[in-house]
């Protein structure tokens, strides 16, 4: 803290007039760059989220088909149950008994088509969730392919970019390090205000450079002696003689 406030207010200036050059040529980047990012991390997001689905319908055929297993082992029961009855009814000694092994036969086939109609069923749904996990799939492969093209364009931007910007990033610490803190969080705030992300504008034709708001000649004055920072009484800018911003260049 105590090396920053031997900065002068000018020289505090002069670093945010840098700093806000710098900032708009990061901006021009992240302008390039464009919705690229968000469209990257939304596919990524979706794609993991089909694959979600994938597993979770995976795993209901799974069921779906151990149901199946259970009710064609119903079926190999039923059917030996029957063989059994049917083998009985042949010693049975009066009509009573003939009619008890008759009801439990009846009881097995109905148990038996019972079985037989929940694995109609079944397959029936095995079918409708192996369209759905084609379906996904098919979806899966369609956002890969579109994010595989977003990445490529991402990562040839980024590569153009990376050594222009780490130069920028560079630049704006250094210039941040001449500039207090306070100063520092006003600008950066200034800076959220607005979408062009316009915090330190130049005074230009007795106007603020960012809202065109008529500066009073007094304060104009004031502004060009540069011994404390100024705002623009209508958008809160920081406010700097059109001599400074000419003066400090960006490379």
């Amino acid at each position: 803290m105590a090396a920053v406030k031997e900065f002068s207010v000018e020289e505090k200036l002069s670093s945010l007039v840098r700093l806000q050059k710098i900032d708009s040529k990061l901006d021009g980047i992240q302008v390039l760059k464009g919705e690229l990012p968000i469209e990257v991390k939304d596919l990524e997001d979706e794609i993991e989220g089909l694959h979600a689905r994938q597993t979770r319908v995976e795993e209901e055929i799974n069921g779906i088909q151990e149901f199946i297993s259970q009710k064609q082992e119903g079926i190999k029961v039923a059917q030996g149950l029957i063989k059994k009855y049917e083998k009985q009814s042949e010693n049975v000694k009066n009509n009573r008994e003939f009619e008890a092994i008759n009801k439990e036969i009846e009881m097995q086939q109905l148990e038996e088509k019972l079985c037989e109609k929940h694995i109609k069923d079944a397959t029936e749904e095995i079918a409708d969730k192996a369209r759905q996990l084609e379906l996904a799939k098919k979806a899966v492969a369609t956002k890969e392919a579109n994010l595989s093209g977003k990445k490529g364009e991402l990562e040839k931007i980024i590569k153009e970019t990376e050594k222009e910007e780490t130069h920028y990033n560079k630049g704006a610490a250094e210039a941040r390090s001449h500039v207090d803190e306070r100063l520092l969080a006003s600008y950066d705030r200034i800076r959220k205000s607005y979408r062009n992300g316009l915090a330190v504008v130049p005074v230009n034709r007795d106007s603020c450079g960012g809202c065109f708001h008529a500066i009073p000649p007094q304060k104009q004055s004031e502004i060009k002696l540069r011994k404390k920072i100024m705002v623009c009484e209508n958008c809160g800018r920081i406010l700097a003689d059109s001599d400074l911003s000419d003066a400090v260049e960006v490379k």
